[in-house]
C-alpha cells in the first residue's frame, strides 16, 4: 500500500509518466502533477515537485474531517468571522502541513515500492533529492507543531490539546511509514492506523478547538475509523503486485482478493450502521435514520462495483460511493453538536 485512503480519480488518455505539448491532456496530466496523482506529468520545477510529493488530493478528507469536530463541538457559529478564521487554521494544520508531512515521509521510505506500483512518483523517478525530501519534512513538521500551539494559545486552552493531538498524529504518520514498526506492513494496523488518522483526528482537532472533548465522542469517531479502514483496505487491491514483491502484508496480500474484498465492505457498512444505532438510542433518530439512507446507496454501488471486480473498479466505486460516507460523517458531527455530551 502507497500513499493514502484517499480516493483516486479515474485514469484518462493522459495516464503515462510524461506528456507534452499543449494539448487538453496535457492539460489534465499538469493539474493531476500538482494534485500527486496516477497520470501525472513530469516537470523539473521544484516547487511543483515538492506539492506533488504533499499529494493535495489527500488533504480533502483531514479538512473535512476539522468541519465534522467544530459541528460536533456545538459551539462553532458558522457566521462567525472568528470561528472561520480558527476552522480555516486547523484545516490548514490538518490539511497540508500534517498530511503533507505525513506523505512526504511516506514516500521516502516507500521508494523502493513506488518504484514498481508508481514510478511516476517524483522520488523513484529522481526528480528529488533525498537533502530535499528531508528538508521538506522538516518544514512541514516544524510548522505543523508550532501552529498547533498556535491554536491552543489562540483557543486560551489550559491543557494544549491540539498540540498533543498534533505530536500523537506526527508520531503515528512516522511509524506508520518507517522501520523498524513500519505499521503499514501488517494490513489491519496499517489500515486502521490510515483510517483513525484520516477521520478520528482532525475530528478531534476540530471539536477540541471550539469545544470539549468526551471519551464517548472519541468513541463514536473510532467507529467512523473502522469504516475508515475499509476505505483504506480499497486503495491496496491496485498495489497487490508491488507489495507481494517487498513483502508489505496488505489484506489482499494476507487473505486474497476475494475474501479481502467482503472484509472491507463489511467494515465501510457495519461501523456506519453501528454509529446510526448510537445516535438512535441517544434519542437522535431523524440523524440516525440519515446515516442509514447513506449507507443504502453504498450497498448498492459495493454490489454494481467493488464487489464485481475491486481492481478494475476500485476508483469508479470510490468516486461514486465515498461522497455518501463522507456526508454520513458530518451528519454525525451534526448529531453530537445538537445533542451535547453523549
Amino acid at each position: 500500500m502507497s500513499g493514502s485512503g484517499a480516493p483516486q480519480p479515474p485514469p484518462t488518455e493522459a495516464d503515462s509518466p510524461a506528456v507534452k505539448g499543449d494539448s487538453p491532456a496535457n492539460d489534465s496530466s499538469d493539474v493531476r502533477q500538482l494534485l500527486g496523482i496516477k497520470g501525472a506529468s513530469e516537470s523539473t520545477s521544484k516547487w511543483r515537485i515538492r506539492l506533488q510529493l504533499m499529494k493535495p488530493v489527500t488533504w480533502v478528507p483531514l479538512i473535512w474531517g476539522v468541519t465534522c469536530g467544530a459541528a460536533a463541538s456545538g459551539n462553532f457559529h458558522w457566521n462567525d468571522p472568528v470561528d472561520i478564521e480558527k476552522s480555516l487554521a486547523c484545516m490548514f494544520l490538518a490539511g497540508p502541513l500534517l498530511t503533507g508531512y505525513t506523505q512526504v515521509i511516506n514516500d521516502w521510505y516507500d521508494r523502493e515500492i513506488d518504484a514498481i506500483n508508481e514510478p511516476y512518483r517524483p522520488i523513484p523517478a529522481g526528480l528529488v533529492t533525498e537533502n530535499e525530501v528531508k528538508t521538506q519534512i522538516g518544514v512541514l513538521l516544524a510548522a505543523g507543531l508550532a501552529l498547533a500551539a498556535g491554536l491552543d494559545v489562540w483557543a486560551a486552552h489550559e491543557w494544549p490539546v491540539n498540540f498533543t493531538l498534533t505530536v500523537f498524529g506526527v508520531f503515528v504518520a512516522y511509524i506508520y511509514s518507517a522501520p523498524p514498526l513500519k505499521l503499514k506492513q501488517n494490513g489491519w494496523t496499517g489500515s486502521y492506523a490510515l483510517g483513525a488518522s484520516y477521520i478520528s483526528l482532525p475530528w478531534w482537532a476540530g471539536q477540541a478547538l471550539f469545544g470539549t472533548l468526551d471519551w464517548k465522542t472519541m468513541v463514536l469517531t473510532l467507529f467512523y475509523s473502522f469504516a475508515g479502514l475499509g476505505i483504506a483496505i480499497i486503495n491496496d487491491f491496485k498495489s497487490v503486485e508491488g507489495d507481494r514483491a517487498t513483502g508489505m502484508q496488505s489484506l489482499p496480500v494476507m487473505f486474497g482478493i476475494d475474501t479481502a474484498k467482503w472484509i472491507c465492505v463489511g467494515m465501510i457498512d457495519i461501523f456506519q450502521l453501528l454509529v446510526a444505532g448510537i445516535l438512535f438510542g441517544v434519542g437522535e433518530k431523524g440523524y440516525a435514520a440519515a446515516i442509514v439512507a447513506l449507507v443504502a446507496p453504498q450497498m448498492f454501488l459495493q454490489q454494481k462495483y467493488f464487489l464485481k471486480d475491486p481492481v478494475k473498479y476500485d476508483v469508479k466505486y470510490q468516486a461514486s460511493a465515498q461522497p455518501f460516507l463522507v456526508i454520513g460523517i458530518l451528519v454525525a458531527g451534526l448529531a453530537v453538536g445538537h445533542h451535547g455530551p453523549l
